[in-house]
């Protein structure tokens, strides 16, 4: 399990030479409809981000090679706003492993829709912690804090405070011009983006649901290869919270998230409950996740 390095355990890495990054990120662009701009940019960006994904040192905590983040991050080149200003969908999605399992859980998954971005060739990406650079950079730079912030949540009852601040850091950021063309990161028009990623994740009113999401995983998954009951009982309580969560603080972009997320691992762990239990899992999730309802018709009794 993580834990925060103490000065003499960093000692002893600088030491030893050590230095293992936090993310083990897969990267793929594609730009389909494009014409004019040489698809070989788009090969050297994808360079680029997977470099940065992966040799950036994000945290001070100390992670062995196993420990990495298994991340994975497709971005659909749409428009060609310029010669090197285009328009994109963001794909991305975070594993956690499963202790005494080969089983990864979908930590997080999400699809961020019309960041403009400016790339030129052989440019460098830099993390763009505290000081803008170009939304590229802001972009990914914010979504590496927010999946540190999720995993550390899933090991830590809150634990993933200090990311999701420093991604909100980020947000503040961001000039005023970069906000009119990337709506990604405005409160205004728009509840479903970066900016409401944070704002659900810090707000008073989703403290259970994070701790609910320590309970799924840590009490929940991570004991059910050596107690399957007891896995499923402290499961069910965490999304019996969820839909009290749901309840003061609906349609909330975080638990949307949730649901496209994980509503086929709830299926997948339920299934083969007692009538009781999938009944009880079947009206939460089909209130937690009112677009796909019918998608929980299998565990009624």
């Amino acid at each position: 399990m993580r834990k925060v390095l103490t000065i003499l355990v960093i000692s002893l890495i600088v030491l030893k030479g050590i230095d293992a990054q936090e993310l083990n990120a897969t990267v793929r662009i594609t730009a389909p409809k494009l014409q004019t701009t040489d698809p070989q940019v788009f090969k050297t960006m994808e360079r680029a981000v997977l470099d940065f994904m992966n040799n950036t040192r994000w945290d001070l905590s100390a992670y062995e090679t196993e420990e990495r983040i298994e991340c994975a991050f497709q971005i659909n080149i749409t428009e060609e706003l310029s010669t090197n200003v285009f328009r994109a969908d963001i794909a991305f999605q975070a594993l956690r492993p499963v202790f005494s399992s080969d089983y990864k859980s979908p930590l997080v998954s999400h699809v961020d829709k019309d960041v403009v971005i400016t790339y030129e060739e052989y440019q460098p990406i830099q993390e763009s912690r505290d000081a803008y650079n170009d939304n590229l950079s802001s972009v990914l730079t914010f979504y590496a804090y927010t999946i540190l912030g999720y995993d550390a949540d899933s090991f830590s009852s809150l634990g993933g405070d200090p990311y999701y601040r420093i991604a909100q850091g980020i947000i503040t950021n961001i000039p005023p011009a970069v906000m009119d063309a990337d709506k990604g990161w405005s409160s205004l028009n728009n509840r479903n983006n970066r900016f409401w990623i944070i704002e659900n994740m810090l707000s008073p009113k989703m403290r259970e649901y994070r701790i609910a999401m320590y309970q799924y995983h840590r009490h929940g998954l991570d004991y059910m290869a050596g107690d399957v009951v007891r896995g499923q009982t402290a499961m069910l309580e965490a999304l019996t919270d969820v839909d009290k969560v749901r309840s003061t603080y609906p349609n909330s972009m975080v638990l949307r998230m949730f649901a496209n997320t994980k509503s086929d691992e709830v299926i997948e762990v339920f299934k083969a409950t007692d009538r009781t239990t999938k009944n009880t899992i079947y009206q939460v999730m089909r209130k937690v996740d009112v677009a796909n309802a019918s998608k929980y018709n299998i565990l009624r009794s």
